[in-house]
C-alpha cells in the first residue's frame, strides 16, 4: 500500500526543513571565522544578547507567549531550564573557541561523538539497557579516543567537552516539556543577566568591538542572533514531519560539513592517529545506526508520532 500523497509531499518538506537546518549548523565554522580577533567570550555574550531580543519578535509574530508564559510560572522548572541553558551556553563557548583556534576538526569529532554519548548518558542515568551493538558503537568510539591519546599523549578535549556538554544538554532538555522556539527563548532569557554583565564589563574595560572601529564585526555580532535561531525554526519544521531515526541520519551532515570545511577551507592537518580516531567513531555510528534503523517501528507513523 502506497503512503498517502498527502503524507509524502509532508516528508519531502520535513526532509527539506532537515537539510536546511544540518546545512546551516554545518557551516557555522565559516560564520564564526569572520570574527577575527574578537574573543570567544564576546562573541558568545552577543550570541545570547541577539538571540534573546531576536526571539522576542519571532514569538511575538507567531504569537507562542502562552507555553513561555506557563514555563516562567514555575520555578522547579524553570531550575531545570536553567541547568540546559548553562549547558548550552558552555557548548557554544567552546565551539566558538575551536573555530577560532583552528580546532575544526575536533568540534567535528565532538558532533560526531555525540549520538554515542546521548547512548552512554542513558545507561548511566536513566538506566537504560543497551543492545549488543550499540554496546559495540561504545567500544570502537572508546578505542579511537584511547588510541588518540595512548599515541599522541594528549585527549581531543575539545571533543569531548563539546559532545559531554551537548549530551547533557540533550538529556535535561528531554524532561523539560518545551518545544524548542520556546525552550531557547527562556534560556536565552535566563542566561541575559549574564550576557549583560559581560557587556557592561567589556564596554567598560574599552575592549568591546560592538560599535567600535569594524562596522562589519558589529553586524556579524547582531547577525550571530538570527543565525543562532534559524536553523533551530527548520529543525522543527523537520521534527514535526520525520521519524526521530529520519532525523537521526540527517544529523550526520552537520559535523561531516564541519569536517570537509577544517580539511579543504581552514587547510587544518589530519594525522594518521587523527584519521584512525575518526575511523573508529564512524564505525561505531554505522553500527549504532544500523541498530536504530533495525528498532525503528514497521507501521505508518501516527499524526501524533509525527508532531514534536
Amino acid at each position: 500500500m502506497h503512503p498517502h500523497p498527502s503524507a509524502e509531499k509532508e516528508a519531502a518538506k520535513g526532509v527539506t526543513f532537515g537539510l536546511a537546518a544540518y546545512v546551516m549548523w554545518g557551516c557555522f565554522p565559516l560564520f564564526f571565522a569572520l570574527f577575527d580577533g574578537v574573543p570567544a567570550v564576546e562573541i558568545l555574550t552577543h550570541r545570547i544578547l541577539w538571540s534573546c531580543l531576536f526571539l522576542v519578535l519571532l514569538i511575538s509574530l507567531l504569537k507562542r507567549w502562552a507555553p513561555v508564559k506557563t514555563a516562567l510560572g514555575q520555578p522547579r522548572l524553570l531550575a531545570r531550564v536553567l541547568l540546559c541553558a548553562l549547558l548550552i551556553a558552555f557548548n557554544w563557548g567552546i565551539y566558538i573557541y575551536a573555530v577560532e583556534s583552528k580546532h575544526v576538526l575536533q568540534a567535528s569529532l565532538g558532533y560526531f561523538l555525540t549520538p554515542l554519548v546521548n547512548v552512554a548518558l542513558g545507561v548511566m542515568v536513566l538506566h537504560e539497557t543497551l543492545k549488543r551493538l550499540q554496546l559495540v558503537a561504545l567500544g570502537l568510539a572508546s578505542i579511537g579516543i584511547a588510541a588518540q591519546f595512548t599515541l599522541l599523549g594528549e585527549l581531543p578535549w575539545i571533543s569531548l567537552l563539546l559532545a559531554l556538554s551537548f549530551g547533557g544538554y540533550g538529556l535535561f532538555r528531554k524532561q523539560v516539556a518545551l518545544d524548542g522556539l520556546s525552550g531557547l527563548f527562556v534560556e536565552t532569557l535566563l542566561l541575559l543577566p549574564l550576557a549583560l554583565i559581560a557587556l557592561t564589563w567589556l564596554s567598560a574595560s574599552g575592549v568591546s568591538h560592538f560599535l567600535a572601529e569594524e562596522p562589519h564585526i558589529t553586524g556579524l555580532l547582531l547577525a550571530s542572533g538570527v543565525l543562532t535561531a534559524l536553523p533551530l525554526m527548520a529543525f522543527a519544521g523537520a521534527a514535526r514531519r520525520l521519524r526521530l531515526a529520519t532525523l537521526g541520519f540527517l544529523m550526520y551532515i552537520n559535523p561531516t560539513l564541519q569536517f570537509f570545511i577544517a580539511l579543504l577551507v581552514f587547510g587544518e592537518p589530519l594525522s594518521k592517529v587523527q584519521l584512525a580516531t575518526f575511523v573508529f567513531i564512524w564505525a561505531g555510528l554505522a553500527l549504532y545506526s544500523w541498530s536504530t534503523w533495525q528498532s525503528r517501528p514497521r507501521s505508518a507513523p501516527t499524526a501524533s508520532e509525527e508532531t514534536v
